[in-house]
């Protein structure tokens, strides 16, 4: 039986959360504050951590950083996930928690109470990750690509653009559970010159993307914008998908854009990665594509990326190695769909070599 701590220093909540996971089959300790919940983690060594963001005396990034350093375990954050505390959730996510959900409120325990056990349950299998301050994780991330022998190309003179005035391909990537940190494993290390824009569908509620795509803008050298209206599709741009919806590929007045449009019902995850990479097929031809399935629960972007490899497009899974989740790469991997399987310190390394200006121009002597 897989055993959770739940910490918050409200008893009413405690009694709430612990209620559900108890009756979905968890067994439940609980504490009401972060020294508390130090203090007992020796003791009882749970599978996951429940933490909530907001507490007096140690707030639950003090507490969530010290799990990480002393005892590191799989830990889910417990918000009222709005807007004015999207920038304590995400640092939470960037600090190592698996993933942030809704507090169940007494009259919405349905379908958050569901999400909460679902969350629970993944992350019970999770890999947690060490605290690291982000310096030293480019630093060791871009030593590590030296360390396969690769130097990321110079800038081009001008972005890689096709002769119809449409950018020349596209990059689609997927990601869910564990995403805004692998994201830092990755987007950071694609240079300034890189080709094609991004974008990437983060599953994630509509208060956090603005602030993701923020906060990825000031370590990246490309700039990150969210979709929240008609983006042109440009070089050197990586447009995150505005939570809470879906994004498409659109062609409108000869270019193409990453749309926002909203959630599909008959999809259980937002913004959904399958959609995103449907809408891209339908307007572009294969080898102008390439899938990036990362970290996180269930199966989103799996099928459309095994179609796309299947229709000789290039994909990239994620591996076991580094996937706080291993769900959605692992099912792409099991579809036959992952061109290349590497950790996500590797993933913006094998990018730049497919893309680069070299690698473009040889591929187009052999076409």
């Amino acid at each position: 039986m897989l055993t959770v701590l739940v910490v918050d220093d409200s008893a009413l909540m405690r009694r709430r959360i612990a209620d559900l996971l108890v009756e979905a089959g968890f067994r439940v300790e609980t504490a009401a504050t972060g020294e508390e919940a130090l203090a007992r983690l020796p003791e009882v060594d749970p599978d996951v951590v429940t933490l909530d963001i907001t507490m007096p005396g140690m707030d639950g990034l003090t507490c969530l950083a010290r799990i990480m350093v002393e005892h590191p375990k799989p830990v889910v954050m417990v918000s009222a996930l709005t807007g004015a505390g999207a920038g304590e959730t995400l640092e939470a996510l960037r600090l190592g928690a698996v993933e942030a959900v809704q507090k169940p409120a007494a009259g919405s325990i349905g379908r958050i109470g569901e999400e909460l056990v679902e969350t629970v349950r993944a992350a019970a299998s999770s890999r947690p990750r060490r605290v690291r301050g982000l310096r030293e994780r480019l630093r060791l991330a871009r030593a590590r690509i030296a360390g396969e022998d690769f130097v990321a190309p110079a800038p081009p003179a001008a972005p890689s653009v096709a002769v119809d005035g449409e950018v020349e391909g596209v990059v689609l990537v997927g990601v869910s559970t564990g995403g805004p940190s692998t994201l830092e494993d990755i987007l950071p290390l694609l240079p300034a010159g890189f080709p094609w824009p991004v974008v990437v569908a983060q599953h994630m509620p509509a208060a956090f993307t603005a602030t993701l795509a923020r906060r990825l803008d000031e370590m990246c050298a490309l700039s990150v914008v969210e979709v929240e209206r008609a983006t042109v599709l440009e070089p050197g741009t990586i447009c995150i998908a505005r939570g809470g919806a879906d994004v498409e590929l659109a062609r409108r007045g000869g270019r193409l854009q990453a749309v926002c449009v909203p959630s599909s019902p008959d999809r259980p995850w937002h913004p959904n990665a399958d959609r995103l990479v449907t809408s891209a097929m339908r307007l572009l031809p294969p080898e102008r594509l390439v899938g990036v399935l990362l970290t996180g629960m269930g199966n989103d972007g799996a099928a459309s990326m095994a179609e796309l490899h299947a229709r000789g497009g290039r994909t990239i899974a994620e591996s076991e190695d580094s996937a706080v989740v291993f769900g959605m790469p692992q099912d792409l991997i099991r579809r036959g769909g992952a061109g290349v399987v590497l950790p996500s310190d590797r993933i913006a390394g094998q990018l730049t070599r497919w893309l680069s200006p070299a690698a473009r121009r040889t591929e187009r002597t052999r076409e």
